[in-house]
């Protein structure tokens, strides 16, 4: 009678094996590829925005100036601590991960001499005034699709002010506050 036991629980145990390789094997030889766009689309009036009820979602980030005026620079550095695991902040600081933020506003993207900066970014051009900062610091990816930095972003405006703030003060001269 052991026997028998032996062979049903044999038997589960190869039955098992088996889904589990046949599972790894689909993984390997199916390839999917996501959707350009959904395959069912649905159709709202325009002009509908939002669902009644409800308020429309921001697209992007708040006007920085007015946000800026009343900014805190000490509570910029306490929120850019998260940042200091891939930035330094003193002048003349070597690159981590990410370059160096010393002077940052104001300066050019791709401010730090012989950091590799992604092409991404570099396509951007231009420099980083309050503006660009604020919309970079929100969404990174989005700003500039395919940027190494990995950073979700601050989507909350008070600290993204706070440390576009902070990041002003750490100039020889800081530029001054948009207007």
């Amino acid at each position: 009678m052991s026997m028998e036991w032996n062979k049903i629980f044999g038997a589960v145990l190869l039955a098992g094996l088996i889904a589990m390789l046949t599972g790894f094997a689909a993984k390997v030889l199916v390839h999917s590829k996501p959707l350009e766009k959904s395959v069912y689309a649905i159709a709202a009036p325009e002009g509908s925005g939002a669902p009644a009820g409800k308020a429309a979602e921001p697209t992007g980030p708040a006007p920085i100036a007015p946000l800026l005026a009343a900014a805190d620079p000490a509570a910029g550095q306490k929120v850019a601590k998260a940042c200091a695991a891939c930035h330094s902040f003193d002048k003349g600081g070597a690159a981590k991960v990410g370059p160096n933020l010393y002077g940052i506003i104001g300066g050019p993207k791709g401010h730090m001499q012989g950091f590799a900066y992604s092409d991404a970014l570099v396509k951007t051009g231009g420099t980083w005034t309050y503006d660009e900062l604020n919309k970079f610091l929100y969404n990174p990816k989005d700003y500039a699709p395919g940027t190494k930095m990995t950073f979700a972003g601050l989507k909350k405006d008070d600290e993204r002010a706070a440390v576009i703030a902070y990041l002003r003060s750490l100039a020889d001269s800081p530029q001054p506050l948009p207007q």
